[in-house]
């Protein structure tokens, strides 16, 4: 009696004055979590209906039809009058389901038609559609149904990435820039070059410009300034042919990295693969421009710096082509500039000189040159926020601020330079609600009329009609299913709420929403955001271990916002644990001082606010055990989960790792200098994993594909070395012909092994 006594005040936390018991599943209770977790994706996925419309417009914009997805696989096709918002049948299904069933010999039912699309006629009193193989007509003023013709064979459908499979992807570090080597993303042909007036060619020959006379009876200038190892690779034409642009390009280091295919499918011998790839501190292509008048026959080099990022820069022809623009990023991405060219005299200025502090985000810049007035949109966070500016081309000066506000553009979607207005979505203007929520605006040039056309509290995005006049407005939160709403952009006036995603059966089953959950950061003032995912059976008289999703990269936020009817976390939350998920500081989306946490810093990875986060969420929830914390990440996110068991062992004990960027210095040229700056400096090595591995505690999984395009395995198998030379325990997997990944299904299952043999101290199923 005592020993069972002393087994069950062993199997107890005590949590102030309420004690819970310590969740540990038995054989068959784990068994049953692993059978709930794969499942789980099928039964919320087929017991969640219209979580999306796509509007198919009428008349203009008069009206539109949409597929409503039903239970059990039926279906209504509906139409919506714009004017008032009524929303009726597009036509009468049985009336339809009965003439075709006659006519192809075969049963129909009225909701469940046996087609997906359908086209009206202009005069919309005739309804096109295929079924069982052939394509019909439908005359809706009789319901009469004839063939017309054989069916189109069907073309695939493309695979629809989810979020979170997007950000697994091998660019998945940018929505902008490839993971490849610059060299391999710029490779622009440099074939023959027409003048506009079609008078000369002009062409590349062992680095030098050529021009001749189109009629090809005479060569009539050559440059002489492409030199070896400092050649022209491009041509350019001004609009009005009276003069030429050569970009020349100066090589840099252009240093290979390995790949070793050992299983090729062909069978054989292993696959030595290799590549260019520009890491920190390489030097790397750069490049310079020199004008060519066909006329003077002159050659005259473009006053400026080389642009020495690697990439080479693009051009735009002004109104007045005596000049030329260009954009320029210095490398440490400390300094932006768009800069003006005088293709007589090879003089340049800035239009745009901005110089950041810490430093300018590449991956949410934008702009947008103005055809009719040689003015420049520009978004900047340059006082603080990311805003948008108007530039006086002419004058090479901010004309005005257009957004101003603690809030941030996230994107622009139009650009009506004859309305002058810009059409934007941007997050955090809405008091009381999230600050990564979008909304979409309008606003015009000079700051003034700023028009919200979405209003609800969540996620929108949003579907303008083909004239402009309305929008459909769809939006949700992860705890919120999406509504869908009319509305008219002249004023963002709501028409009418006509439909709303149907979820009835996932909410009366045991599947629950995700937890949204805010907390304070480091500063204690700043609010922390983030969701909680919890076990299906979840019993609030259990202790659980709680399990942290990081990926703490720079160039976005990354906690879902939108509804989703499942997710990996939740399956990974059915084997018995409580799934957080956080944006820290050092993230985008928020205020530039959030955003600058990160800078020479990425091994902060908002750690501190993360953990404050978890601890403020289990005062208010004593079901988490925050003695039993795990973590786990991909790309960016490994070298995340790694360093919370070197830098935070007392708090985080488990990690899940894969194809982490675990030293700064062995990964991608423009992603680590942006954030960790240039020139190198010693945070580099302060901060590696590999730098650092001899403090790992705790238990560590590692993973990586042997063929990574993203980020170079060996960064991975250096870890692996240093972990070894300082006598650590961990574990490793290497997945033979896998790309940048998270370890697909089989890693997937070794990541909640590990975890359920870590955190919950019961052994996994046997599988062999």
């Amino acid at each position: 009696m005592l020993v069972g006594l002393s087994a069950l005040l062993l199997s107890t936390l005590t949590h102030g004055a309420t004690t819970l018991a310590r969740y540990a599943p038995t054989p068959d209770e784990l068994r049953e979590a692993y059978a709930r977790a794969d499942k789980l994706r099928d039964f919320a996925i087929g017991n969640a209906f219209n979580l999306k419309i796509q509007p198919h417009w009428q008349e203009g914009d008069a009206k539109f039809w949409y597929r409503a997805d039903g239970h059990g696989g039926s279906k209504q096709f509906l139409e919506v009058e714009t004017a008032r918002g009524h929303r009726y049948p597009a036509f009468d299904h049985a009336k339809l389901a009965a003439a075709l069933g006659t006519a192809a010999n075969a049963t129909v039912a009225a909701d469940r038609l046996p087609f997906n699309e359908f086209q009206f006629s202009p005069d919309q009193k005739q309804l096109s559609f295929e079924a069982f193989g052939k394509a019909w007509r439908c005359d809706l003023t009789q319901y009469s149904v004839e063939v017309s013709g054989k069916a189109k064979p069907s073309e695939p459908v493309a695979e629809t990435l989810s979020e979170e499979d997007k950000f697994l992807s091998p660019d998945s570090e940018s929505p902008r820039y490839s993971s490849e080597s610059s060299i391999q993303r710029r490779r622009r042909a440099s074939s023959d070059q027409t003048s506009p007036d079609g008078k000369f060619e002009a062409f590349i020959e062992s680095g030098n410009i050529h021009l001749r006379a189109k009629d090809g009876t005479r060569d009539i200038f050559a440059s002489k300034e492409g030199i070896p190892g400092n050649a022209y690779t491009s041509v350019i034409w001004a609009p009005d042919s009276k003069h030429l642009v050569g970009i020349r390009l100066a090589l840099g280091d252009r240093k290979e990295v390995y790949l070793v295919e050992s299983s090729p499918k062909a069978g054989g011998r292993a696959v030595l693969k290799h590549r260019v790839y520009d890491q920190p501190g390489d030097k790397l292509d750069t490049f310079d421009f020199w004008v060519l008048d066909p006329e003077k026959l002159t050659e005259t080099r473009v006053d400026m710096e080389p642009v020495d990022t690697g990439d080479q820069p693009d051009i735009r022809w002004k109104r007045d082509p005596k000049f030329f623009t260009y954009e320029k990023t210095d490398r440490g991405h400390g300094r932006f500039r768009i800069i003006e060219a005088d293709t007589t005299t090879g003089t340049t200025r800035s239009l745009v000189d901005h110089v950041a502090k810490t430093f300018i985000d590449i991956t949410s810049d934008w702009d947008y040159y103005c055809t009719q007035t040689d003015e420049i949109l520009w978004r900047s966070e340059k006082d603080g926020w990311g805003h948008l500016y108007l530039v006086d081309g002419k004058a090479g000066v901010i004309e005005n601020q257009i957004t101003k506000g603690n809030w941030v553009v996230r994107g622009v979607d139009k650009v009506d330079e004859k309305a002058r207005q810009v059409w934007f979505h941007a997050s955090g203007r809405n008091p009381g609600q999230d600050p990564y929520l979008l909304q979409y605006y309008r606003i015009n040039f000079d700051g003034s009329g700023l028009t919200q056309l979405t209003e609800g509290n969540g996620n929108h995005s949003l579907a303008i009609s083909p004239t402009g006049k309305f929008a459909i407005d769809t939006y949700s939160r992860v705890d919120e299913e999406p509504t869908f709403e009319l509305r008219r952009t002249s004023d963002g006036r709501l028409v009418s709420r006509f439909d709303r995603a149907d979820i009835s059966l996932l909410k009366s089953s045991s599947w629950k929403f995700p937890q949204v959950f805010v907390a304070k950061a480091r500063d204690a003032k700043t609010d922390i955001w983030g969701v909680v995912y919890r076990p299906s059976n979840f019993d609030p008289a259990k202790k659980y271990p709680v399990i942290e999703n990081i990926y703490a990269g720079p160039q976005d936020s990354f906690v879902p916002k939108t509804f989703a009817p499942t997710n990996r976390m939740q399956q990974l939350a059915e084997l018995g644990f409580i799934v957080v998920q956080i944006d820290g500081m050092g993230t985008r989306n928020r205020s530039k001082a959030f955003h600058d946490v990160c800078w020479k810093n990425l091994a902060d990875a908002g750690f501190p606010d993360r953990i404050l986060w978890m601890k403020a969420l289990a005062a208010k929830d004593p079901s988490l055990d925050l003695n039993r914390v795990g973590i786990y990440g991909t790309s960016a996110g490994g070298q995340n989960s790694t360093g919370a068991l070197l830098f935070h062992p007392e708090f985080y004990k488990v990690a899940v790792s894969c194809a982490g960027c675990h030293d700064n210095r062995m990964d991608k040229v423009w992603w680590n200098e942006q954030w960790m700056s240039y020139p190198m400096g010693p945070w580099y090595a302060e901060q590696s994993n590999i730098t650092n591995a001899g403090k790992l505690k705790g238990k560590l999984l590692l993973m990586v594909g042997e063929l990574d395009t993203n980020v170079p395995p060996e960064t991975t198998l250096r870890l692996v070395d240093a972990l070894i030379k300082s006598n650590k325990e961990f574990q490793m997997l290497v997945l033979p012909g896998f790309d940048h990944t998270d370890g697909g299904p089989y890693g997937e299952r070794k990541r909640r092994d590990f975890f359920v043999h870590n955190l919950l101290g019961v052994e996994p199923p046997e599988r062999n």
